[in-house]
């Protein structure tokens, strides 16, 4: 609010901010993180740079300000989002397990992190969505969400949803990895109390339950039968009981 008059990259015309503002995003977070582990080097690289297993809440803060701030913020507060993520990505390389550099500056690893994030929130909005969106707004969102992309130096960027997602299904760094492993069974059971592991666990599932089958095989990870259904039902009432989103302002 101390930028007025400054919608940043997107604005309330978009098709972004609906869908980024919407609680199916929560859906669309976790679906994230898991395809994300599917990439060998990026797998490699969280597993030995992340903080996620002693810090999972200020990791998870950490993305969401992220996104918030790309998807909402004004100018200046996308480019200090931008930088905070690019400076925390700098000394993060090395090597995978089978021998392959990694580097989170690497374009094509940066690409990978971003193509799923957004992918992740497109399929999660249209299943677990307010409203139905048609191919075409699909289309824009990917496209509107290149503007991120290119301020990472991420390449490639698919510029519709279908490329986008045949892009992450057929990667070609896809494979298990120890921090693959690690990774998913970290977000299968994360050291939650129990009232809120309940209702992650059904977040969870449902996140699983949209993923391509060639990449649930990757990842180890089941489509539960009546996950979508439940995930739907969880999702309308959190939606009720958390108001309105950064996007209603």
């Amino acid at each position: 609010m101390r930028y007025r008059g400054d919608p940043g990259l997107f604005g309330p015309e978009s098709i972004t901010w609906p869908v980024i503002g919407d609680v199916a995003a929560f859906v669309g977070g976790i679906r994230a993180l898991l395809v994300q582990a599917a990439h060998q080097e990026v797998a490699a690289g969280v597993a030995d740079h992340s903080r996620y297993r002693d810090d999972p809440l200020g990791r998870l803060s950490r993305t969401s300000a992220y996104v918030t701030a790309t998807a909402f913020g004004a100018g200046p507060e996308v480019a200090h989002a931008v930088d905070l993520v690019r400076r925390a990505h700098r000394p993060v390389s090395g090597e995978s397990h089978r021998g392959r550099p990694y580097s989170a500056d690497r374009p094509s690893q940066a690409a990978w992190v971003h193509n799923v994030l957004t992918d992740s929130f497109l399929v999660a909005y249209r299943v677990f969505g307010m409203q139905e969106i048609s191919d075409q707004d699909a289309d824009r969102f990917v496209h509107e969400q290149t503007s991120v992309g290119k301020l990472l130096d991420a390449d490639p960027l698919p510029e519709t949803a279908a490329e986008l997602s045949e892009w992450v299904a057929g990667h070609p760094a896809i494979g298990r990895s120890p921090g693959m492993d690690g990774a998913v069974g970290f977000l299968r059971s994360p050291p939650l109390p129990l009232r809120v592991k309940i209702g992650y666990r059904i977040l969870y599932s449902a996140a699983a339950a949209t993923i391509p089958t060639g990449l649930r095989r990757v990842l180890g990870v089941k489509r539960i039968p009546g996950a979508i259904l439940t995930g739907k039902a969880t999702i309308r009432f959190l939606r009720w009981a958390l108001g309105s989103s950064p996007s209603w302002y």
